[in-house]
């Protein structure tokens, strides 16, 4: 078995690190900036996270973050999770925007006086038309098997970009509080 991942042209077309490499680097490059994401969330009593699927076992990655900030962050469908109300972020992921349950939860979200942040490829989409806040990650969304923004399957692209964009916004909101690591330290699992 040949172990060679580069041909004199470049990268070895059939290697599947550097194409997961390189599409990422690209949707990462075309992220907007997360401030104005950053301030919703920096402004909220409470942050919930919310995703179906992959997209959401992504975002319980961006709550635990969250958690070692000393935020206050429940996810949706947790036996504790309580009551969104007025002054909470209800954080959603769904590549296409339409996902039922992610749509009926912004709009429960929305009728309870939450505000509602979204990830999402399509901006234009229902769930995107309930956001206050629309971070539009340039991916393919799931359906999509063009393969012109992705060659990977399914929302791949979109899913490694949510887990991404929820380290970036970790580290934008762990630095703008000025809070060392030793600080952070104390509020991980220690149940494990």
């Amino acid at each position: 078995m040949s172990t060679q991942t580069s041909t004199a042209s470049g990268p070895d077309p059939r290697d599947a690190r550097a194409l997961i490499a390189g599409e990422v680097d690209g949707v990462l490059r075309g992220l907007p900036p997360l401030g104005e994401l950053a301030d919703a969330v920096a402004d909220s009593d409470r942050v919930f996270v919310h995703g179906a699927g992959r997209s959401g076992i992504a975002l319980r990655m961006t709550a635990m973050r969250l958690a070692h900030l000393g935020l206050r962050v429940h996810v949706v469908g947790d036996a504790t999770t309580p009551a969104i109300a007025r002054g909470d972020l209800l954080l959603v992921a769904s590549g296409s925007g339409t996902t039922g349950s992610i749509v009926r939860a912004a709009e429960s979200a929305r009728a309870a006086g939450a505000r509602v942040a979204v990830w999402t490829t399509a901006s234009d989409s229902p769930l995107g038309r309930l956001a206050d806040v629309v971070a539009v990650i340039p991916a393919a969304a799931k359906q999509d098997r063009s393969e012109a923004a992705s060659a990977q399957y399914a929302g791949s692209l979109f899913e490694q970009a949510v887990v991404l964009a929820g380290d970036a916004l970790f580290h934008q909101l762990w630095r703008a509080g000025g809070q060392s690591a030793d600080e952070l330290w104390p509020r991980h699992a220690n149940l494990e």
